[in-house]
């Protein structure tokens, strides 16, 4: 890792030495397509987000096995320093790779790996970016969750640095909300937004201890997922979609999502299962029970479409 200062902000190139796809890498890092915090195409990423120095945008380019960064704003040195991480640098597929481990997996698994060998787990840091949205996503579709958390985004986020004054910077490029913001947010916005009032207590209460959150991201990531349950209103599933996206997680899996279960069955075993059901079959796995869901995600696999579709509920006339 080399770094270099110049006018238009500080810079630096990661080699990933090896295979490298920032798209597939970054993809979960995005809540949904209207985040205005996150833009990602084939080859390149801008980034938009909090520091404790302040707000700054991350730029990030890839050529081969190497990612070049620069970054713009009072937090460009402080994102920067998050770059290897943020790529996976600590991402160790090892041992999911070795000969012994990968024959114990599904061929749909083993597959997918064979076809995906440049994607790594990201780990951000950034501990409440990752938590409000989660909590926004408690019990409600993908579909609702994120139209709700991108409008507080446009109403309450703040342009990210340089955006629409240096070129390539997207000009509607957002940073999210500080703590003190997301806090001062009236009830009666979060309503507007379709996000219901135990979602948005929950986001409210959590808050509170912002400083003492972001201190998890150097926990273990089942050290900081346990200490996060013991936050009312937060499960296992917003746990895991936390730390899958503050610690590159490669563990965690997300029980209680409403599709996860039934997808992990039918993709291993021919059926439905529910969350116990998923957990069984994983667990040969343990350890590395995300990747494994990652790789049958990228494998292709579509499940049977069948049944009633859950109903999208518009709390903002209530």
């Amino acid at each position: 890792m080399t770094a270099t200062a110049t006018h238009t902000g500080p810079a630096l190139a990661w080699d990933a030495g090896g295979p490298y796809n920032l798209h597939q890498t970054l993809g979960i890092i995005g809540r949904g397509p209207a985040d205005r915090t996150v833009r990602l195409g084939p080859d390149g990423a801008w980034l938009a987000f909090n520091t404790p120095d302040g707000p700054a945008t991350l730029g990030l380019r890839s050529a081969g096995t190497t990612v070049h960064a620069r970054a713009w704003g009072p937090g460009a040195d402080h994102a920067l320093a998050g770059v290897p991480a943020l790529l996976g640098a600590h991402d160790d597929w090892s041992l999911f790779d070795s000969p012994g481990f990968a024959s114990s997996l599904p061929p749909l698994v083993r597959e997918a790996r064979r076809r995906h060998p440049a994607v790594r787990l990201p780990a951000t840091g950034r501990v409440v970016d990752a938590l409000v949205p989660a909590i926004v996503e408690q019990k409600v579709t993908s579909l609702e969750a994120h139209r709700g958390y991108a409008t507080l985004l446009r109403t309450f986020g703040t342009p990210a640095p340089g955006a629409g004054s240096i070129a390539g910077i997207p000009a509607d490029l957002l940073v999210a909300p500080t703590p003190r913001r997301w806090a001062a947010i009236p009830s009666w916005e979060w309503h507007k937004a379709g996000v219901g009032p135990q979602r948005s207590a929950t986001v409210m209460r959590i808050l509170g201890s912002a400083s003492g959150l972001e201190r998890l991201a150097r926990l273990p990531a089942p050290d900081a997922a346990a200490k996060l349950q013991a936050i009312a209103g937060i499960g296992p599933w917003t746990a895991a979609e936390v730390t899958q996206r503050t610690h590159g997680d490669p563990d965690q899996v997300a029980v209680g999502d409403y599709h996860l279960a039934a997808y992990v069955g039918w993709a291993l075993s021919g059926r439905a299962v529910d969350d116990a059901g998923m957990l069984e079959l994983l667990e040969p796995w343990r350890g590395h029970r995300q990747r494994v869901v990652r790789m049958l995600y990228l494998s292709g696999f579509r499940k049977p479409a069948f049944g009633p579709r859950m109903t999208i509920q518009d709390h903002r006339r209530h």
